[in-house]
């Protein structure tokens, strides 16, 4: 008799896989819940979905099932991520319909080009001075945590396309776009640190610079602005000739980032970074068409459902063992980056930005959001294999505590905030005299 009818001969109650379906099957049921009451809590789906990742570790440990771990099975969780991301970036792009200048895009520029890339030499210096990190470590570490993520700050930033009758708030704008486009100019950085802490010789720092920066970056934009403008081209006259149904209008969202992060990464360009500049070019083929709206409602459900496998992955993944390896100064890093470091740059580099209001700068300052970025440039470091086990256990640990914290601080404080920021932006408008 064969093991598997022998197997599903008599009762086997209990049995982890199929309980682990369950599990899985309730975890989607609390998502739709959370998801379909969204403005009406004081907290973000996000938490609900770690509580039940750390609720799903629990359980895997009782009934003896093997759960997965972030150094052991760094691949499977790095695709997830990576998935994620990229269908994140392509929606935030999506969202966009600004005006294309510096001017308008002056807060971006001083995210991007300041506030993104300071604390990768903060976060480096507190992993070398506090941790007892080697630099190379500290650098990734601090190249990891620079990436603030498209996912999460989905919730406290720019709304679906039409949904906004007016010019979104000036914050809710720049940390979309942040979010969006500094995934994939952290890469680079996260780069730079395998080469610190592999002990490259000089010359390959100087190829880091011309390949990773010089090159990859502009590919990565071509890539995107003509990937992206090129698709809304093609697609949008064939759905008006009937040739294609509009019921599959959200597969497109799937399509797209996957056909721009591949051929960006292909020709060694930078496919996060291909990803968003994409969704800005197909949202600007037509600002008005119902097909952007349709695209990114299919964008937003796949982006929620990866969202709620990486972090449930996450919370999984949890033992009151691993909570000792960052050691206190990694649990440390956690608040000092997210009350200290970030709300002193963005005060520091915004002072002398007159459009901005404090309250849009404490906005700023505030929704710095750690979270599948991080992850998937974690995962990423342990393929890489550059840090010795020790080191590459402190960082993957103090990265995903990083994000743990962001994931509840943010996610408990992300909808009061966005209630009185819009209440006030409505109240400010109704207080200004017409003409």
């Amino acid at each position: 008799m064969s093991a598997l009818l022998s197997a599903k001969l008599g009762i086997s109650p209990g049995d982890p896989y199929f309980l682990g379906l369950l599990f899985l099957g309730l975890a989607f049921c609390a998502a739709i819940a959370a998801l379909s009451h969204q403005h009406e809590r004081a907290f973000s789906a996000s938490v609900i979905y770690l509580g039940l990742g750390v609720l799903a570790g629990v359980g895997i440990h009782v009934f003896g099932g093997r759960r997965l771990d972030p150094i052991a099975d760094a691949e499977v969780i790095s695709r997830v991520a990576e998935l994620a991301l990229l269908v994140a970036v392509f929606t935030s792009g999506l969202k966009i319909e600004r005006r294309l200048g510096l001017h308008e895009w002056r807060s971006v520029a001083v995210l991007i080009g300041l506030v993104t890339p300071a604390p990768i030499g903060l976060v480096a210096l507190f992993g070398t001075a506090v941790m007892g990190l080697s630099f190379g470590a500290a650098l990734i570490l601090g190249a990891v945590l620079a990436a603030t993520d498209p996912v999460l700050a989905g919730d406290v930033g720019i709304g679906p396309p039409g949904e906004q009758s007016e010019e979104p708030e000036e914050p809710q704008f720049a940390v979309t776009a942040e979010a969006g486009l500094n995934d994939g100019l952290a890469a680079p950085f996260v780069l730079l640190g395998f080469l610190v802490a592999a002990g490259a010789a000089s010359g390959s720092f100087v190829d880091w610079a011309l390949t990773e920066v010089l090159y990859a970056v502009p590919v990565g934009v071509a890539v995107g602005a003509l990937g992206g403008y090129g698709l809304a081209a093609l697609v949008v006259p064939l759905r008006q000739r009937e040739f294609l149904d509009e019921q599959f209008d959200g597969f497109v969202s799937i399509a797209a980032p996957l056909l721009l992060y591949g051929a960006a990464e292909a020709l060694g360009g930078l496919g996060l970074v291909a990803g968003f500049v994409g969704g800005l070019a197909f949202r600007r083929y037509e600002f008005g068409h119902d097909l952007n709206r349709r695209v990114h409602d299919g964008a937003e459900v796949a982006e929620k459902l990866l969202e709620l496998a990486v972090i449930l992955l996450l919370g999984s993944t949890v033992t009151l063992s691993v909570l000792d390896e960052p050691g206190l100064a990694g649990w440390l890093l956690g608040p000092v980056l997210l009350l200290v470091i970030r709300p002193a740059l963005v005060f520091a580099f915004f002072a002398r930005q007159d459009h901005m209001t404090l309250r849009d700068r404490t906005f700023l300052a505030w929704f710095g959001v750690r979270g599948v970025a991080c992850v998937y440039f974690l995962t990423l470091t342990v393929q890489e294999g550059v840090l010795s086990s020790a080191e590459e256990s402190t960082v993957v640990w103090t990265g995903l505590v990083c994000v743990a914290v962001s994931i509840v601080v943010h996610g408990i404080t992300g909808t009061p905030v966005m209630n009185r920021l819009e209440g006030e932006a409505s109240a400010g408008a109704k207080a200004r005299p017409a003409g």
